[in-house]
């Protein structure tokens, strides 16, 4: 099946490279797998598409003119949720991890192959328009915080908290069974799936990434070589 975007067209795909050669190829390899690839050559173009709307995911270079891949990825979490896909440069290390703790779902280092792309593209988008979830099950609530996986919004002592799709999925993942302890190979099973090459340091950057927007609600407890849990009580009926 292949991916679709919210309104159930085919998903788009921003690209912000400044590549001028390589939005055309990409574009075209891209609809091969029902995807809409445009391009941005700028982040000041790009952040204007995402501003416009209708956009599915981003690709995010790292060496842009204006600002980095790392600002822009900043910049593009303070106003949206959106999907974003870093490409990094090769062997480095912590490139991934700052595109990571600044909110990126998934990162792919350069040189790339076409395929990888699209199919990391593809992970991400499946995770995004995950199958909902049953009536029963939409309201969880615990002390100080409550999560609907039906509209993927959570509310921390009554205020929204704006988190990223992965951040969510984490929480929602030790919400659905609180006091189990997760492993980080369950996490990043449950999460990635074993489509994508990450590596346990990646939980970790999300837990504390977590943790600081759920603040002051201690929600989430590391188990000393063990890994995390969700520490809240349950709530009554709201």
């Amino acid at each position: 099946m292949r991916p679709r975007g919210d309104n159930g067209a085919m998903a788009r795909i921003l690209l912000i490279d400044d590549d001028t050669e390589l939005g055309a190829p990409l574009a075209a390899y891209f609809g091969r797998f029902g995807l809409a690839l445009e391009q941005a050559l700028a982040p000041g173009e790009g952040l204007a598409r995402l501003a416009a709307g209708g956009i599915d995911a981003a690709i995010l270079d790292v060496m842009l003119p204006e600002m980095d891949g790392f600002e822009l990825c900043r910049a593009i979490r303070q106003r949206s949720d959106v999907p974003i896909l870093m490409l990094t440069a090769r062997g480095e290390l912590t490139d991934r991890v700052v595109g990571l703790e600044l909110g990126a779902d998934d990162y792919l280092p350069k040189p790339f192959e076409p395929r990888e792309l699209v199919a990391r593209v593809q992970a991400i988008l499946r995770r995004r328009a995950a199958a909902p979830v049953p009536p029963a099950e939409a309201a969880l609530r615990f002390d100080g915080l409550a999560i609907d996986p039906v509209t993927r919004s959570v509310r921390r002592n009554g205020e929204v908290v704006e988190l990223t799709s992965t951040e969510f999925d984490l929480l929602h993942l030790l919400a659905r069974a609180p006091g189990k302890v997760f492993t980080r190979d369950d996490i990043l099973t449950a999460l990635r799936g074993h489509e994508a090459d990450l590596y346990t340091r990646a939980v970790d950057i999300v837990v504390s990434r977590l943790r600081k927007k759920l603040e002051p609600v201690a929600a989430i407890k590391t188990l000393r070589n063990a890994g995390y849990t969700l520490a809240l009580a349950k709530a009554g009926p709201a």
